[in-house]
């Protein structure tokens, strides 16, 4: 399997690159395969600029910079993965100039799916399964991924899979060890259970996006008051 992963992330010590680089070795552990990373902050990406070229000239943008190969990367992979933590809500700005330019993979021919329409892609991408892996600062899983979740399900309705962390910040925390390496050995058991089946109990993924410590507790050390 060919496995595009791109990192959100502006920091080299990144939170939620801890949790993908466990979900990859969980991967790894029992098959080969061949893994490419993308930092979407070191990658020459400029805004779309809506002219929809791409969409009526069989998918090439206007726009001569580092999004061509990217295009070619996710069109050759087999499983994309967008890395990412959590910036106001969503995705950070460089990430999010990357989702932008992907205009050039559909066309401008609509088709109805359920209650909604949608583009039409431009290939065959009925082989390429997405994922989103996200970590936040925040305590709680819910009422913080949510709208992050949400257009990610939408951008890729088929063939998605979405792991959220909170309290992600403690990967970085030498003194948090004793419960972020239990919660890592977890993301590695996801990784291994994809690998071998598509997708992961669905119990374990609760457990993954549970907190890892009492979210009143992780709100008082954040504020210091411990």
């Amino acid at each position: 399997m060919k496995i595009l992963v791109i990192n959100g992330s502006p920091k080299k010590k990144s939170d939620t690159m801890q949790i993908t680089n466990a979900f990859l070795d969980g991967m790894m552990k029992n098959h080969k395969h061949e893994v490419q990373i993308i930092n979407s902050y070191d990658s020459k990406i400029e805004y779309c600029r809506g002219c929809f070229t791409c969409m009526h000239n069989g998918g090439t943008c206007v726009i001569d910079d580092d999004m061509k190969k990217i295009l070619k990367e996710i069109s050759e992979s087999n499983l994309l993965i967008l890395s990412f933590p959590l910036y106001g809500y969503s995705f950070p700005a460089s990430l999010k100039a990357v989702i932008d330019r992907t205009l050039p993979l559909t066309s401008m021919e609509m088709r109805k799916s359920g209650d909604r329409y949608e583009h039409v892609e431009q290939r065959d991408f009925s082989c390429l399964k997405f994922m989103m892996i996200c970590g936040c600062g925040f305590p709680n899983s819910t009422h913080n991924f949510e709208p992050a979740v949400k257009q990610f399900k939408y951008m890729f309705p088929e063939n998605q899979t979405v792991i959220t962390v909170p309290e992600s910040p403690m990967f970085n925390a030498p003194a948090a060890a004793i419960v972020t390496k239990p919660r890592l050995e977890l993301i590695r058991k996801a990784g291994e259970q994809f690998a071998e089946k598509g997708f992961f109990d669905e119990e374990l993924l609760a457990e993954i996006s549970s907190p890892m410590i009492p979210e009143e507790e992780y709100a008082r050390i954040v504020n210091g008051e411990v």
